[in-house]
């Protein structure tokens, strides 16, 4: 079991974040939140595909009406949704203005450098914290590199310009974010919200800044913390950003709830970004969502394209199971499952899976050999390799995960 940070645990509308806890993993719609039908529907969607936590944007008072109908909708379709609501600007009006709001969301992002300035700052963030407490309410005091308190920041630049040995201009930056972050959450406790009610982000945009930030602000509190970059960007580069920035902090013990912030295509689906989150917890072995498939990358030995579409449609068809198999076979996600495509390193990977068909490389008409818990127990021939070994791990799931049954 990797190590994890000791902190205290936070509830988010009854799912635990914090050390003794799975990292959560958390998304955030893209739709027009006074728009309660379509805001439900996404939430449902990325509620659905894995996300235990899901953030709306609550920007004005038609978005803030509305959060009440999409509680009401979401509730109607048997979903228990923890929702957050993402501040920014006028939250201490609309916490205030809207009581239903309060009530419905499960928790409050608030960022410091957009609550107000001079006194208004304080006056506006205390605001928004006796809100909390009244409803009983936890809040993410999420820093942003790109908003930063321009106030705090301001009064950082100054000492360290007056200082004998000035610092740059970017360990400046990194300092005002974790105070930001740190005084915030020591205001939010001197006026009466318990330690346990707040969960801290500072977020950057560059997975080497990430690592500096979230290791310096672990070493300073035990409040659970929230990863991500801003804007991990699009397709591969942005699952690739996420990764190497969360990766290297969740195998270090930091971190306790991920979002990975991808720019969807056009017309793409929302859950990119749940699925994504989910494998990096899945590769670091940190957690389980579905059956892994390991399947070789191909080659020159492999010129058919039969073992390429075994994997997709064998993978597919394990997705699909998955909603039925997780209420009937608990414990399934962790079920390992190869295929490979030629004789170098199929029957090896095979054995190692606790189920796994290898092919022998080219051929139209093949014999796969199956392995099953490291023993050959079949080799499969013809036109319907896929639907027999999809049988052949039914069977394996059944006896595993379930009552035994003849295999």
């Amino acid at each position: 079991m990797t190590y994890r940070r000791e902190t205290v645990t936070s509830y988010v509308g009854g799912v635990p974040v914090g050390s003794a806890h799975p990292v959560v993993v958390q998304s955030m719609t893209n739709t027009d939140t006074a728009d309660a039908e379509a805001t439900a529907s996404q939430v449902a969607q990325l509620y659905q595909a894995g996300s235990e936590i899901v953030r709306i944007t609550v920007n004005n008072k038609a978005a803030a009406q509305a959060v009440p109908e999409v509680k009401t909708r979401l509730t109607d379709l048997g979903l228990n949704v923890p929702l957050v609501g993402d501040f920014h600007f006028n939250g201490h009006i609309l916490l205030r203005e809207f009581p239903g709001a309060a009530e419905a969301l499960d928790k409050y992002r608030i960022n410091p450098g957009n609550v107000g300035t001079g006194k208004r700052h304080d006056e506006n963030f205390v605001t928004m914290i006796e809100v909390a407490k009244a409803y009983d309410k936890p809040v993410r005091i999420g820093v942003n590199w790109g908003s930063l308190d321009a106030q705090l920041l301001t009064k950082l630049m100054d000492e360290n310009a007056a200082s004998a040995r000035p610092r740059e201009a970017r360990d400046v930056m990194v300092e005002a974010m974790l105070e930001s972050a740190l005084l915030s959450a020591e205001l939010a406790e001197t006026h009466g919200l318990g330690h346990d009610k707040i969960i801290l982000s500072a977020k950057v945009s560059n997975a080497r800044d990430l690592w500096e930030v979230y290791r310096l602000l672990a070493a300073r509190c035990d409040y659970p913390l929230h990863l991500g970059l801003t804007e991990a960007g699009m397709g591969t580069k942005g699952v690739v950003a996420s990764a190497a920035g969360l990766s290297v902090l969740l195998a270090e013990g930091i971190g306790d709830t991920i979002r990975v912030s991808l720019t969807p295509e056009p017309g793409a689906p929302r859950t990119h970004e749940v699925e994504a989150a989910q494998e990096i917890l899945a590769a670091l072995d940190l957690r389980k969502f579905a059956p892994t498939v390991t399947a070789c990358p191909g080659c020159g030995r492999t010129t058919s394209t039969l073992f390429q579409e075994m994997a997709r449609d064998i993978q597919a068809y394990l997705k699909a199971q998955m909603p039925g198999w997780k209420e009937q076979y608990p414990g399934v996600e962790g079920l390992r499952v190869a295929v490979m495509g030629c004789v170098v390193n199929g029957p090896g990977e095979s054995k190692h899976a606790d189920i796994g068909i290898s092919l022998p490389g080219t051929g139209e008409d093949p014999r796969a050999p199956v392995y099953r818990d490291g023993q050959l127990v079949g080799v499969l021939q013809g036109k319907e390799i896929v639907a027999e070994f999809n049988r052949m791990v039914d069977a394996y799931v059944a006896a595993r995960y379930g009552s035994p049954v003849k295999l």
